[in-house]
């Protein structure tokens, strides 16, 4: 069997740096790999060696095969450990390393193969007697033989692509009128995610809750389960938060959906960390989703109640060895949960963010007990359009899940991320609901919430808090914060997102009144500050950087400054020129030179952090121009479209 000596990381950010501490810890060398867009990432620094594999793009960069696999010839790494996404679940990796002597850590080229294609490994769980939903998995993708199919299976309906991943290729049906374009559309999505446009149908289980169950099996017939998550808090079929174990499940019914994801994985020869993921009815029933061959974002939560570090399991059952406990073993220690922190604005539309990190105050929020942050991000790494918009993992373990919540919304709290929009603040309020802290939620209730706009997906008032705290640290940076004798009383204008206050300040020799804020007793230390406000002594995080002032309070990481004179003002946008509304890669063009089109029509989908954003028509009028084609990386306000408007529509 083989003796591992130096480990590649095929990955980038949080995981990539998350498997280097495991290796490390182990003894082995841990090798990083990276783009030119992450030459100053966090996980080149903490690899004790790292290879440039080329441009920006993933395409050019992480997922390519050759130019990874030639960083192991030159290092000399002897294993690969592909984290999550990129090539991870590709079987032609698997392939290469073993055509180069490299060992995979990970499952076979044929398990990824059979779990990867949607219908297959739908199949193969009815073959093995694994519970399924009702579905069509036959290759006749005609629109009458799929028409028929969602007849016998019944709507509503769920259709997917059979290569699918991440959400992509997924359209929800709820009436034969609707087929059709529900059809095309994911067919077309699927061909330019994955190059295959194969689609299959599936029972919509209505309401239902998203818990997957972690397995792992090594090489000599030992299979195991690591306890249960529950991954139902996403959005769009993206998770937000996952927890383990799943809440409301029984003992009996654990069992049954750990013993049924052992079978999935005895059913194909598996070896290694997988997951088997499936959809909870509101009668407790469960049917397969899917098996995914790698190790999941969220398994940091199974290692918070097994104490088992799985990374490190990996690693034993690549090199041959067999798994170091049995069934018998595995003992669950209270819960754990886990936010996704994603560098989005969950109050425009969870619009993808790029820019630089200012600061991330994660190491006061490690400071208590139990909390656990997973990041690929320090002060100064810049967030590109290239990746996922996945910053960090945030976690707190618990003897209760109510004490789990209460830890996780405190590091929430305590960690502050200065430089660019984060969905930090609806982390906090969707914990604080009460379908949350009561297990109400189900896999769409996001989704619904979004679309009425519910208070959650608005975004909160700025309190008037942080306009006082804002006034002290930008008055104090001039100089002129507290006055030595007499009062001074003027008008300060302050802005923050697109709001503006002016306020009137009445300086004092121990403090500022900033309108109705009585702040007394400043004192500050680096980024910590210390005020008595309407008599009540309080602490926060807050510091200027570069005239700007940064406080975060109350979940919120606001940067508040003075507008100066020589700001440009916004100029009114035109209709007939349409802009990137962010940094990107132009996934598709809808249209063509003399079309017409309509107010709101889509005219190009720009791709960024695995998301896809339209770009829509602002009047009515004829293509005039294209500037751009499929493939082509746009930054925001790039000129993409050029309209000749309708006299109507221009005047």
């Amino acid at each position: 069997m083989p003796r591992l000596h130096k480990i590649l990381i095929a990955n980038r950010a949080e995981i990539a740096c998350r498997v280097i501490r495991s290796a490390q810890a182990l003894g082995y060398r841990a090798v990083a790999v990276y783009s030119e867009a992450d030459s100053d990432a966090p996980h080149v620094d903490l690899a004790d060696e790292a290879v440039c594999i080329g441009p920006g793009p993933a395409a050019e960069s992480y997922l390519s095969i050759e130019r990874i696999l030639d960083a192991c010839k030159r290092t000399g790494a002897d294993a690969l450990h592909p984290g999550y996404g990129f090539l991870s679940e590709n079987p032609a990796l698997v392939e290469a390393c073993a055509a180069a002597g490299v060992t995979f850590i990970g499952p076979s080229a044929n398990a990824m193969r059979l779990m990867g294609d949607k219908a297959l490994a739908k199949q193969r769980m009815i073959d093995a007697g694994v519970p399924t939903a009702a579905a069509y998995l036959g290759s006749d993708q005609s629109l009458p033989r799929l028409a028929q199919e969602a007849e016998r299976i019944g709507y509503p309906l769920l259709i997917k692509a059979t290569a699918g991943g991440g959400g992509r290729g997924i359209r929800v049906v709820r009436s034969g009128s609707e087929l059709k374009d529900a059809v095309i559309g994911a067919q077309q999505e699927a061909q330019s995610a994955f190059g295959d446009a194969k689609l299959l149908l599936e029972r919509l289980i209505e309401r239902g809750r998203h818990v997957e169950v972690q397995v792992f099996a090594d090489a000599h017939g030992n299979a195991i389960y690591l306890g249960d998550r529950d991954c139902t808090t996403q959005r769009r079929r993206q998770k937000v938060i996952e927890e383990a174990p799943a809440p409301g499940l029984s003992d009996v019914l654990r069992a049954r959906m750990g013993q049924s994801a052992v079978q999935a994985a005895l059913s194909i020869g598996y070896s290694g960390a997988g997951t088997v993921e499936f959809m909870l009815d509101s009668e407790h029933n469960y049917h397969f989703l899917e098996m995914n061959t790698r190790l999941q974002v969220e398994h940091p939560v199974t290692e918070l109640v097994t104490g088992l570090d799985l990374v490190a399991l990996q690693i034993r059952i690549a090199e041959g060895q067999p798994l170091p406990l049995t069934q018998a073993d595995v003992q669950l220690r209270g819960h754990a949960i886990e936010a996704r922190l994603y560098a989005e604005d969950p109050y425009a539309g969870f619009q993808p963010q790029t820019g630089k990190v200012t600061c991330f105050f994660s190491d006061h929020a490690l400071q208590q007990p139990a909390v656990r942050i997973d990041a690929g991000i320090t002060p100064g790494s810049v967030v590109t359009p290239y990746y996922d918009a996945m910053l960090a993992k945030v976690m707190a373990h618990g003897a209760t899940r109510a004490e789990a919540i209460r830890k996780l919304v405190r590091a929430l709290e305590d960690a502050p991320l200065f430089g660019l929009t984060t969905n930090a603040r609806f982390l906090l309020d969707l914990l604080r609901t009460p379908e949350f802290e009561h297990s109400q939620l189900h896999t769409a209730t996001l989704d619904h919430w979004t679309e009425q706009n519910a208070p959650l997906c608005q975004r909160p008032a700025i309190p008037e808090v942080a306009w006082a705290i804002a006034c002290a640290l930008l008055l104090e940076g001039r100089g002129d914060a507290f006055r030595s004798a007499g009062d001074s009383s003027f008008a300060l204008t302050l802005a923050c997102h697109s709001e503006r206050r002016t306020l009137r300040v009445t300086q004092h020799r121990d403090g500022l009144d900033v309108g109705p804020i009585q702040l007394r007793a400043w004192s500050r230390e680096g980024a910590r500050c210390a005020a008595s406000i309407d008599g009540i002594r309080k602490h926060y995080i807050a510091l200027c950087h570069e005239g700007r002032a940064l406080i975060a309070i109350d979940g919120q990481a606001l940067e508040i400054s003075e507008p100066t004179l020589l700001e440009p003002k916004t100029k009114p946008s035109d209709p007939s020129q349409i802009l990137a509304p962010l940094a990107g890669r132009i996934a598709r063009i809808l249209v063509q030179p003399g079309a017409a089109v309509e107010l709101d029509d889509t005219l190009c989908i720009v791709e960024a952090m695995k998301m896809e954003t339209r770009v829509n028509a602002a009047a009515s009028g004829k293509v005039r121009e294209l500037y751009v084609k499929p493939g082509d990386q746009v930054s925001a306000g790039q000129l993409l479209v050029g309209i000749e408007l309708l006299k109507e529509s221009s005047s």
